[in-house]
């Protein structure tokens, strides 16, 4: 059997709702034959903060194979999610769209970035992810 890609993915999030991240890296961890790495910002090891804090999201966004959105987190943290998208832009990669579980919307702005929408689904999304990664 050949050797599995690796991805790289970035996980837009908020500390405040990290149940659903949680819940996005463990689907990943148990999804079969597929192997990842993530680049995303730990509550456990979270970036320092301050004037430098734009620029350490550049360094956590720029090697990354894909970018995903978890949308239903947007309205509540739309500054930084949005940064997040502009820099995934900037480094021409591929956005990936999660809507939440049980939803059929997402706000335009997450739809309208990403190359993809996927619904809460570790099929789905690992199946985008293998699509769209660079």
């Amino acid at each position: 059997m050949p050797a599995l890609k690796t991805y790289d993915l970035f996980i837009s999030h908020a500390w405040d709702r990290n149940e659903e991240y949680e819940r996005l890296v463990s689907m990943f961890d148990a999804a079969a034959n597929f192997s990842w790495r993530n680049y995303s910002v730990p509550r456990a090891d979270p970036l320092p903060g301050g004037p430098d804090l734009e620029s350490q999201l550049d360094r956590q966004v720029r090697p990354v194979n894909a970018v995903l959105i978890l949308a239903g987190m947007y309205v509540n943290h739309r500054d930084w999610i949005q940064k997040e998208i502009e820099l995934g832009r900037t480094y021409s990669k591929p956005i990936i769209g999660i809507y939440p579980w049980g939803q059929e919307r997402a706000p335009s702005q997450v739809s309208q970035a990403a190359v993809t929408m996927v619904r809460w689904n570790a099929d789905s999304i690992v199946t985008a992810i293998r699509t769209y990664s660079i």
